[in-house]
């Protein structure tokens, strides 16, 4: 059976101690950008860590949007807002392609915003990797602004699990940046 697991940066050590007392011990190995344990019972988990200095994080959503840098665990930069994306309606016909084009708008509105506000926070040699979450198709349409060239080269992490951006889930998407993922093979 295998199984995910987060753990944050500062758990980490206390979260291998518990591995090795459920696992009849441990044994650990540390690559670039990877930590290796075996249990010695045979249990594997391998964990992807995502430690970079200076991280960019672009959140969008059709009901909000948010633009930071974390810097060693602290967000120095942020914005948060919302911009109105109107929702599907079950109207046909005409009407449906109307209400259809104009939530295209709206959506191509927020990436607009998005884009601009990266443009300002995240500019060349600010940032070293980058944090994409959200909504998929909005996010990378965001990056897709050739302005933003220079975020398309970075190592990525992506959270495409979190709720509409806001100050506290900035605050938690910057945390689950830094965290260590691990696939555990039962």
């Amino acid at each position: 059976m295998t199984r995910r697991v987060e753990v944050g940066a500062h758990r980490l050590d206390r979260w291998v101690d518990g591995f090795a007392a459920r696992h009849d011990g441990v044994t650990t190995a540390v690559e670039p950008g990877r930590v290796l344990l075996t249990g010695g019972d045979g249990v594997r988990a391998v964990g992807e860590t995502f430690d970079h200095a200076r991280i960019g994080l672009v959140l969008v959503r059709r009901g909000g949007h948010a633009v930071g840098v974390d810097e060693g665990g602290e967000l120095t930069s942020h914005k948060c807002g919302t911009r109105y994306v109107q929702s599907r309606t079950k109207a046909g016909g005409w009407s449906q392609q109307r209400y259809s084009r104009r939530r295209g708008n709206q959506a191509d509105a927020v990436v607009t915003a998005v884009a601009e506000l990266a443009l300002r926070h995240l500019p060349p040699g600010r940032v070293d990797a980058l944090v994409l979450g959200g909504d998929r198709s909005l996010a990378e349409q965001v990056l897709t602004d050739p302005r933003l060239a220079h975020l398309g080269d970075l190592e990525r992490r992506t959270l495409w699990d979190l709720p509409d951006p806001r100050l506290t889930v900035l605050r938690e998407a910057a945390r689950r940046a830094r965290a260590v993922r691990f696939v555990l093979d039962d």
